[in-house]
């Protein structure tokens, strides 16, 4: 499975940015994660083809939404209201989640290229 992710960029705090992963493979579902500077990666959003979703961390929930282009095999990953806590570079995975597994990076078996984030106030 190859997956494309782009999207990144600097914001202010407010603003919005628009992350896209495209996969070669639609029988994974998709999920995001990011590392921010010193800090663990962290589960962000995930999301299934069909079945169910999407499912966002409480550190995203309300301000993120996700999309899906069946044709273009490729979801997008809305941020609004960025602060910058956010800042962190961001990657998209493809695996094949359960309930209980879809916020662990070990579901995910393949990754996309990280993609920054950086939100200044």
């Amino acid at each position: 499975v190859q997956l494309q992710a782009s999207g990144g960029g600097s914001v202010q705090t407010g603003g919005s940015l628009r992350l896209t992963c495209t996969t070669s493979d639609r029988s994974y579902s998709m999920g995001w994660f990011r590392q921010a500077p010193g800090k663990d990666k962290e589960f962000v959003a995930a999301n299934r083809w069909s079945g169910g979703g999407p499912y966002f961390a409480d550190i995203v929930k309300g301000r993120a939404t996700i999309s899906r282009d069946f044709a273009k095999n490729t979801m997008y990953l809305q941020m609004n209201n960025l602060k910058p806590e956010d800042t962190a570079v961001y990657y998209c995975a493809a695996g094949r989640f359960i309930a209980s597994t879809r916020t662990y990076q070990s579901a995910y078996a393949y990754w996309g290229q990280g993609t920054l984030v950086t939100v200044s106030s």
